[in-house]
């Protein structure tokens, strides 16, 4: 495997970590009262840290696999998995404390399955579909929206808000609502950009 694939694994790997940090341990009501209290003070901004670490393998494993030629089917592959995994999985997470709409997030995760669904019938024609430019700027506004909700807790309380959900109406928290809303919208245009410009599979699938 080589460094490219290694640093989408990565991605993947820190996942759950991620979520550790935003998310209080809870086992049929049990859960652990000193780590949940950790983690509701300061487990968002250390959540937040790993978000971008993540994000930038995101960034520099296509660097190097274009400069040093390390692009492969794998890759395409790996890349564009860890992507929708990270970013969904720390959406689902928002949605569980309460920070962002479900129904938002079913656009975005079924954007996702309509994308993967063109894919499988590209790769079975031999065709593996690397991720178009329009989808690359619907990542950056996923990442930017996600990235400015983490730290919005603590913005909060730098503010004088106490920065425990669910959060007070305000202008730090329009600025959240309205950076996922554009991130949303860039969900719906890419999707439909990608759909009408492979609508060729969809007539050949039968």
């Amino acid at each position: 495997m080589n460094l490219p694939n290694k640093l989408s694994m990565l991605r993947i790997i820190l996942i759950p970590f991620t979520l550790l940090f935003m998310l209080p341990i809870s086992i049929f009501g049990w859960g652990p009262d000193g780590w949940n209290e950790f983690v509701s003070n300061h487990g968002m901004l250390i959540a937040a840290v790993l978000f971008i670490i993540a994000s930038l393998t995101d960034m520099f494993d296509g660097k190097i696999a274009r400069k040093y030629d390390l692009i492969t089917n794998l890759g395409k592959f790996l890349d564009s998995l860890a992507d929708k995994m990270l970013v969904i999985a720390v959406l689902i997470a928002f949605v569980q404390i309460g920070r962002i709409s479900a129904w938002l997030l079913m656009i975005i995760i079924l954007r996702e399955f309509m994308v993967t669904g063109i894919r499988m019938l590209a790769a079975e024609k031999g065709n593996v579909m690397a991720a178009k430019m329009i989808g690359k700027i619907k990542t950056v506004t996923q990442m930017i929206a996600i990235i400015y909700l983490m730290f919005e807790p603590t913005i909060l309380k730098i503010a004088g808000e106490d920065g425990v959900y669910p959060l007070p109406v305000c202008p730090i928290t329009v600025i959240g609502d309205i950076l996922f809303f554009i991130c949303v919208i860039m969900t719906v245009i890419s999707g439909l950009d990608y759909l009408l410009k492979n609508l060729d599979y969809l007539k050949n699938s039968d």
